[in-house]
């Protein structure tokens, strides 16, 4: 009996002893840099840092440093994580990133990271990697892809720069038409998209484009020797965030206005190559195009990033950056895919002919 007392109360302290050791620590999942989440691939952004910055690099393209704040994101992200960024034909189109992806597949040095139009985003979803950024929830649904192949970072709306000291605040497109108006797109529509969604802008009737309607309009300037170029006007037709600065540089009176309630909206689009040769890194490039500094960066550019309604509910917007953007009345109107082949279609068959 007493040996049976004793072996008791020897379970007992082994068992109080054996509950009070620490519970062993899980060992963490192995990283998969190529995974759809942060959570998925890597569990915390400390290890999503420490993947990107074993790889070490980061290769862009299509990103000027004098667009939307570019600069200043490329060499913050680069100093802030010490990873190098190679900056691929800052100047390449939409089309030419994809086709430049395309041509260095297998030589490892392909863009890791993508900035394009919708269009583009749209017919080539099949090419990039699927990952939602932690502040997903943020970005509207109207401005992501539901997989997250693409979504949105920033964007800006048409506008008319115009040097109030020669002309008065223009209203409309249509008072571009006043005797002594000199009126510039910054390209040709039929290949330059800022010119052709300012020929867009122009065409807006109600909130719906109308490109014969733009064409009619363009013609009549032209005819009447109003039509020039950027650096000989008195109004350019340009994005805002481009007008803006625009109007920087020229000082004086220059000014730049949405015009009422013809309000064209567009976005530019953030993908991650497929076959990136950095995928750690070019996750973390989202993370960081996404979070509220970045975000504010693009802001402070003039562009309007995508997350600006969340981050002003929140109290993270950059309040004085937000108030310099130019005012907006009306609602504002985004072309569909559909809406743009039409358009482009029709001025590929009038445009020449009638600026000729």
């Amino acid at each position: 009996m007493r040996i049976a007392v004793t072996v008791l109360a020897a379970v007992a302290v082994c068992s109080a002893a054996c509950s009070s050791q620490p519970p062993k620590e899980e060992r963490p999942k192995p990283v998969n840099p190529r995974a759809a989440s942060l959570r998925e691939g890597f569990g915390s952004m400390d290890r999503l840092v420490e993947a990107a910055k074993r790889e070490g690099t980061l290769n862009v393209i299509g990103l000027p440093e004098h667009w939307v704040g570019y600069g200043e994101l490329l060499d913050r992200f680069a100093k802030k994580y010490g990873i190098t960024v190679v900056r691929l034909e800052p100047e390449a189109s939409s089309a030419r990133q994809i086709e430049t992806a395309a041509q260095r597949k297998d030589a490892g040095n392909a863009p890791d990271v993508f900035d394009l139009s919708l269009e583009v985003a749209v017919a080539n979803a099949g090419r990039f990697a699927p990952y939602k950024v932690t502040t997903w929830q943020d970005i509207p649904d109207d401005l992501k892809d539901p997989s997250g192949r693409w979504y949105a970072a920033y964007g800006g709306y048409m506008s008319i720069a115009y040097d109030s000291a020669r002309m008065r605040r223009p209203g409309s497109y249509a008072a571009l038409l006043s005797p002594g108006v000199r009126v510039a797109l910054p390209g040709d529509p039929l290949t330059s998209a800022s010119a052709f969604n300012g020929v867009m802008a122009a065409s807006l009737r109600n909130g719906v484009p109308d490109p014969a309607r733009a064409v009619d309009f363009f013609t009549r300037l032209k005819r009447d020797g109003m039509l020039g170029r950027p650096e000989q006007a008195t109004a350019v037709i340009d994005w805002d965030f481009l007008n803006v600065a625009r109007a920087a540089a020229r000082g004086g009176g220059w000014r730049v206005t949405v015009p009422e309630n013809a309000v064209l909206a567009a976005y530019y689009h953030q993908a991650i190559n497929k076959d990136a040769p950095h995928p750690a890194a070019a996750r973390l490039w989202q993370e960081f195009l996404f979070s509220d500094e970045a975000q504010n960066i693009f802001l402070r550019a003039h562009a309007r990033p995508a997350r600006m309604e969340a981050m002003e509910m929140r109290g993270t917007l950059d309040r004085g950056a937000a108030e310099r953007l130019p005012a907006v009345s009306g609602a504002p109107v985004t072309l569909t895919i559909p809406q743009q082949d039409e358009a482009k279609a029709y001025l590929q068959r009038h445009w020449a002919r009638a600026m000729g």
